[in-house]
């Protein structure tokens, strides 16, 4: 079978005013991984520096001009902005091109539709990608822009363009795809409550960081590995192994990148609860990266995002056999005050990642013993969703309980003690 053939691609990176040239030069080799992994051979790299953005072609005419004699001279097939384009922007820039322009939203949505497996996963990007699509709908569907009535012999009368059609169409596959992943989150959640008596620990990142590696190296488990961005885009729940007798969930998600868009963000919302619900965030960075600090703040700046940057939070550098420079290390643990350092392909210091995510769950628990009575059903078959029973004992019409739950509990736990439904034993 012949191996599809690579779309020629040229990348256009902007310097803004006081912006870091290395930066732009970093970013740019980010969005040629991106190239990659949607199928891409980057032919040539584009920069400007400009101080105020062209409101008609982002960039300036005469770059303008640099870049469409560009496009013919390497046949490119596609040209790939590291910048979000306006409508406007990107018609005027295929007009004066002659061949498809792309920007970095575009080409990470384009991603997302190739690595989506499941029908969660699936019908997350068509709503990012719908949502997107939409205003954009005059630059694709121009030349079905005529009039469906008309002022003709036999054409008189109300009519409405395709464009509209389109438009209605897409707003009511939207409107579909939201209720149909309301009903995901609300499964999701009632998943979650059916597991609360284990202690939840999210493993977040930049994309391409070692997290699917770490969870199969700490679980035993087999979930998909590649060495390309967004490899996974589907949550993955497992247990932790020889935890004693805790019984810790790690959750996988979704990495991420700089200016992830909006639209998918908002998509994966029912995955990433899975974040937002977790006792504990294991923040995994690739420490071999030069600029594993901006990938850092990226990270930071999702988290104020999802509404979890209180939550407790270890911080992880994996990749460490890839360091070259021993020192650089040094650094980083003194930089980084209790973070641990890994390597989770060769499988250096996991034990001792570990032991710390056990001694969480343990120091974050509550053990203890409670009395309810046998007639109150409902009550018992609550207490089983959100607390674990270690141990059982029936006497006079009373059941005696050994329960364990996560401290973000407790609060639940006093109301029904002060409303006298259980009784501390």
């Amino acid at each position: 079978m012949n191996e599809q053939k690579k779309e020629r691609a040229i990348l256009v990176g902007v310097v803004h005013n006081r912006q870091d040239r290395d930066l732009v030069d970093e970013y740019l080799d980010e969005l040629a991984l991106l190239a990659d992994t949607a199928g891409a051979e980057v032919l040539y790299r584009v920069i400007q520096e400009r101080d105020a953005i062209n409101p008609g072609y982002f960039i300036g005419k005469g770059k303008v001009d640099f870049l469409a004699k560009l496009v013919s001279e390497q046949q490119a097939d596609v040209v790939i902005f590291d910048e979000d384009l306006t409508p406007a922007q990107a018609r005027n820039l295929e007009e004066e091109c002659k061949t498809k322009i792309i920007d970095r939203s575009g080409l990470i949505l384009d991603i997302f539709a190739r690595r989506a497996k499941t029908r969660e996963a699936k019908t997350q990007v068509e709503l990012a990608q719908l949502q997107y699509l939409l205003p954009r709908l005059t630059r694709r569907w121009t030349h079905l822009s005529r009039q469906a009535g008309g002022v003709g012999i036999g054409l008189r009368g109300p009519g409405e363009t395709q464009l509209e059609v389109d438009r209605r169409m897409i707003r009511k596959r939207i409107a579909t795809l939201s209720q149909e992943l309301e009903k995901i989150s609300q499964q999701r959640a009632l998943r979650r409550r059916r597991r609360t008596d284990l202690f939840n620990v999210a493993l977040l990142g930049y994309t391409n960081v070692g997290k699917s590696t770490l969870m199969n190296t700490l679980t035993t488990s087999e979930v998909f590995v590649e060495d390309r961005l967004f490899a996974t885009l589907d949550s993955t729940v497992r247990l932790l192994d020889h935890a004693g007798d805790q019984k810790i969930l790690l959750i996988d998600t979704v990495g991420f990148v700089r200016k992830l868009p909006h639209h998918l963000v908002a998509s994966f919302k029912s995955t990433l609860e899975e974040t937002a619900e977790a006792d504990l965030l294991i923040h995994i960075v690739d420490c071999s990266h030069p600029h594993f600090r901006d990938q850092m703040h990226v990270i930071n700046g999702v988290m104020k995002e999802l509404h979890i940057d209180d939550r407790p939070v270890v911080t992880v550098f994996n990749k460490i056999d890839l360091v070259e420079d021993k020192s650089r290390l040094r650094e980083i643990k003194d930089e980084f005050e209790g973070s641990f350092l890994i390597s989770a392909q060769r499988g250096l210091f996991i034990e001792d990642l570990r032991q710390e995510i056990i001694k969480f769950a343990t120091e974050h628990s509550i053990t203890t013993n409670i009395k309810v009575n046998l007639s109150e059903q409902k009550l018992l078959a609550s207490i089983y969703e959100w607390a674990r029973v270690l141990n059982r004992e029936y006497e006079d019409g009373y059941v005696q309980l050994q329960i364990r739950f996560p401290s973000t509990m407790e609060r639940k736990f006093k109301q029904l003690v002060e409303d006298g439904a259980v009784v501390e034993s």
